[in-house]
């Protein structure tokens, strides 16, 4: 029997999303409207200090959707890597999205995202503007186009 009156398949998504952490079902955050490269090279807290004073913010990458508009947005990219919302909370060797959130949904590249050597620069996330567009783990310091986006 299908769950919405003329579905083609027995199976249509509500908008619940699993909390990985909680375990937990709440409803999903919306899906960003706009995902905007900006072609300037900033360091991350630059680059998070822009977006949010257009009111806006670093993409967070919540799902396999989300990482497919921003593996199109990347490719026009002048950097070899494009910051991401995503920080590592040194003390607990854990990577944390700008909205607070956990990272469930992931796409580090090989030896990337697991421990990070925090004691000389505190560590962000970038996604790759070539290859297979993996993420990738920089210092902060270094300068890059950066994804906002706009909810």
């Amino acid at each position: 029997m299908n769950v919405v009156k003329g579905a083609s398949t027995a199976a249509v998504w509500l908008g619940l999303r699993n909390y990985c952490i909680m375990n937990m079902w709440l409803w999903a955050e919306e899906i960003p409207d706009k995902l905007i490269l900006i072609k300037e090279n900033l360091m991350w807290s630059e680059a998070l200090r822009y977006c949010r004073q257009n009111r806006m913010d670093l993409v967070s990458v919540h799902s396999g959707e989300i990482q497919r508009r921003v593996m199109n947005v990347v490719k026009g990219a002048s950097t070899a890597a494009v910051w991401l919302g995503l920080h590592n909370y040194c003390i607990m060797n854990m990577w944390l999205w700008v909205s607070g959130e956990m990272v469930c949904y992931h796409n580090w590249a090989p030896g990337n995202g697991t421990t990070e050597n925090c004691s000389l620069e505190n560590r962000k996330g970038a996604v790759q503007s070539g290859g297979d567009q993996r993420w990738i783990s920089l210092p902060e310091s270094h300068k890059l186009n950066f994804i906002c986006s706009r909810y």
